[in-house]
């Protein structure tokens, strides 16, 4: 419902349709995908790289200036956040590793509070803020544009626990008379909690979070390795203005849907070309090791990126950080490669770190 109590409605054009069955087949795993995202021993790692890219370009667009150079050092090598921008990321890092969690959990109020309380840890101005709703005494921000013209006033605050109930409701599904495509359902709940905007801050950041949730919990789970802000972040005015034209045009959500089909479609075809590029690399990387299976697959991703980043550093805790493995494990990989001459190691303050041999792709020849 908008403010006014009236029912927000779409209608589903053939592009709506074509999008959604589209969406449905790639996202759920309909279609053939890529051995590194469905192989155990290769998934892990685009999976992490997928988180690592969602939680900083989430951030980024909600004002975090953190470069992703430095907040990928961050996240890799697992150390505390050093300042707001970077406590924004390590949030949303966490919060999209729950949500994987909770997949199977029915969405509630206390649910969605605990979403929120993750995503804002130490990143607002009082702290208690953090999970709670906004009260009756809060002060509810109206969005204008530059003429003063006013464009969108949420729901008075006193709706709200009513209204986040409805939400959870309907993004939990299964009720309702009408089938609904799960994907719309998605979209859906992301317009409807910065519709409602029932926190201070952090309200971007819950509702793309949710809709994670929503995705996950209806076998999209191909949506894990999507990351949907970072196509949101190179038009940030368009995204806006998916917003705009649904209030505009009396709650009609066909606009909202139609951008944010072609946003996700466009994820899941950018994962694919991704993974294509990748397994190329690696086919060419492999080419030129003499002996097969000489090196598993953590030391053949390191190798690739040794080759095409020969100033790059490397941990013992980025390198387990990446792969979600063991310390020793990580230590195990790094040693074999410096023991073979491929990588060479040196003290960084009080840890050891690892970088390309000089002749790296020499040294790859010779093995």
């Amino acid at each position: 419902m908008d403010r006014e109590g009236n029912a927000f409605s779409y209608v589903l054009p053939d592009e709506v349709l074509a999008a959604s069955e589209q969406i449905s087949r790639d996202a759920s795993g309909h279609i053939t995908v890529s051995e590194q995202v469905t192989n155990p021993a290769t998934r892990d790692r685009y999976l992490v790289n997928s988180l690592i890219e969602e939680a900083i370009t989430s951030s980024q667009l909600e004002g975090a200036a953190t470069t992703r150079r430095v907040a990928k050092e961050m996240l890799r090598s697992r150390r505390q956040p050093r300042d707001h921008g970077e406590r924004g990321i390590y949030n949303n890092f966490l919060a999209m590793r729950h949500i994987a969690e909770l997949r199977e959990e029915r969405l509630t109020p206390e649910l969605v509070c605990q979403i929120h309380r993750i995503v804002t840890d130490g990143t607002l101005s009082s702290t208690e803020k953090a999970g709670q709703l906004q009260s009756v005494d809060d002060e509810r921000i109206a969005v204008w544009d530059e003429f003063g013209t006013l464009l969108h006033r949420p729901p008075p605050a006193g709706e709200l626990p009513q209204r986040l109930q409805r939400l959870c409701d309907f993004a939990n599904g299964g009720e309702e008379e009408r089938y609904m495509p799960p994907v719309l359902r998605a979209i859906a709940v992301h317009f409807m909690v910065g519709y409602d905007h029932y926190f201070e801050d952090g309200n971007g950041r819950t509702a793309r979070a949710l809709f994670y949730w929503v995705m996950l919990r209806n076998g999209y789970w191909l949506t894990e390795f999507l990351s949907i802000s970072r196509i949101l972040k190179g038009a940030p005015s368009q995204y806006g203005r998916s917003f705009l034209l649904t209030e505009q045009d009396d709650g009609d959500l066909t606009h909202f849907f139609i951008y944010h089909l072609a946003v996700i479609d466009r994820a899941v075809r950018e994962l694919h070309e991704y993974l294509a590029q990748k397994a190329e690399q690696q086919r060419t990387l492999s080419g030129m090791l003499k002996i097969p299976g000489s090196n598993n697959h953590r030391q053949i991703a390191l190798l690739e990126r040794a080759l095409r980043e020969p100033d790059t550093e490397f941990s013992v805790q980025g390198h387990a950080g990446s792969h979600g493995v063991s310390g020793e494990t990580a230590r195990q990989d790094l040693m074999d490669l410096e023991h073979r001459g491929l990588l060479q190691r040196s003290k960084r303050a009080r840890q050891f770190v690892w970088t390309a041999a000089p002749d790296l792709d020499g040294a790859l020849r010779s093995q």
